[in-house]
């Protein structure tokens, strides 16, 4: 690991300012995804910025009906929230299926959203990666891809993401609250929060440089039965092949967002009015134009069955 400065952020605004302040900097809270990255010098970043002590570890009711989520809330306490579990519980479900009791205990809400890809290739040095160093190629293309995306994908990149958290933001459509190193603040609906790779698949999401998230909201709740599908090659402590994040109806209507297929949680609002004709018929368009390769190419009927036991589930 390369030497590194620190300091203790005392509010939101003077953390953002403090990173701004150097160039390459990081905002650090749980840092169960930097740390790592840092060993391994994939991230090097010369000052990290603490902002635990900013008290961004609470969940609140919104003037909405809806809840207002900390950017500092842990894993672990927003999945066991007796109101998170009540009417958000396809969230609390996608927590728990998420990395180790260990982990989520020191996890926190931002820092989930904004976790970097699991690629084998972004994570060795040694190899080509775009997402690592732009420019340099994508290893992945000619390489070992069964766990890569099918969706949203480019020619620079083909890495999915890997929350489980953030699928079921999207399915929730979640909102994104940030503070930059002016003052300013914004919100940002999780569906125009993540970039697709195109030619800069190092571009993961729309935040400047600097801005800090401070929490994420949660609409009205919806309503329905919430179901969250995670297939993975083993039963705990591991990235989703396929997930499907999932709120049905009685009508038959809902909402489907899926993990494991994409740069982004992926969901195609136009799709979920196939949900009456069934599994197959969703799926078609849900991954529509699909780029799969040979190892990959599986997950097409994969995200079909596993969206057909959710549906199953449900009616259940």
């Amino acid at each position: 690991m390369k030497p590194f400065t620190y300091e203790k952020a005392s509010s939101p605004a003077q953390a953002a300012t403090a990173v701004a302040r150097e160039r390459g900097a990081k905002f650090i809270a749980g840092g169960t995804n930097l740390l790592d990255l840092m060993k391994i010098e994939v991230e090097a970043p010369p000052h990290l910025v603490d902002i635990n002590g900013l008290g961004l570890d609470a969940i609140a009711p919104t003037d909405e009906g809806g809840l207002r989520v900390g950017a500092l809330v842990r894993n672990t306490d927003l999945a066991a929230d007796a109101r998170i579990r009540r009417d958000y519980g396809l969230l609390t479900r996608a927590l728990v299926a998420g990395a180790s009791g260990q982990l989520r205990n020191k996890a926190t809400t931002a820092g989930n959203l904004l976790q970097r890809t699991r690629c084998p290739y972004f994570y060795d040095t040694h190899q080509a990666c775009n997402k690592r160093l732009p420019g340099s190629g994508c290893a992945a293309l000619g390489g070992f891809s069964r766990s890569h995306a099918i969706v949203g994908v480019s020619n620079a990149c083909i890495a999915v993401h890997p929350s489980d958290m953030a699928v079921a933001m999207r399915a929730l459509d979640a909102a994104v609250e940030t503070v930059k190193p002016d003052g300013t603040t914004r919100r940002i609906p999780i569906a125009d929060f993540y970039k697709l790779p195109g030619s800069t698949p190092h571009v993961e999401n729309v935040l400047a440089a600097a801005e800090l998230i401070t929490a994420v909201t949660l609409p009205k709740p919806v309503g329905g039965t919430h179901v969250y599908h995670k297939v993975r090659d083993r039963a705990s402590y591991a990235f989703a092949l396929v997930s499907v994040a999932a709120v049905l109806q009685p009508d038959g209507s809902g909402r489907v967002a899926l993990g494991g297929v994409a740069p982004m949680p992926w969901r195609v609002e136009a799709a979920e009015a196939n949900l009456p004709k069934g599994a197959k018929a969703v799926t078609s368009s849900l991954l529509a134009g699909a780029r799969t390769t040979p190892q990959n190419a599986m997950k097409v009927a994969l995200v079909e069955r596993t969206l057909g036991a959710v549906i199953a589930d449900a009616g259940a």
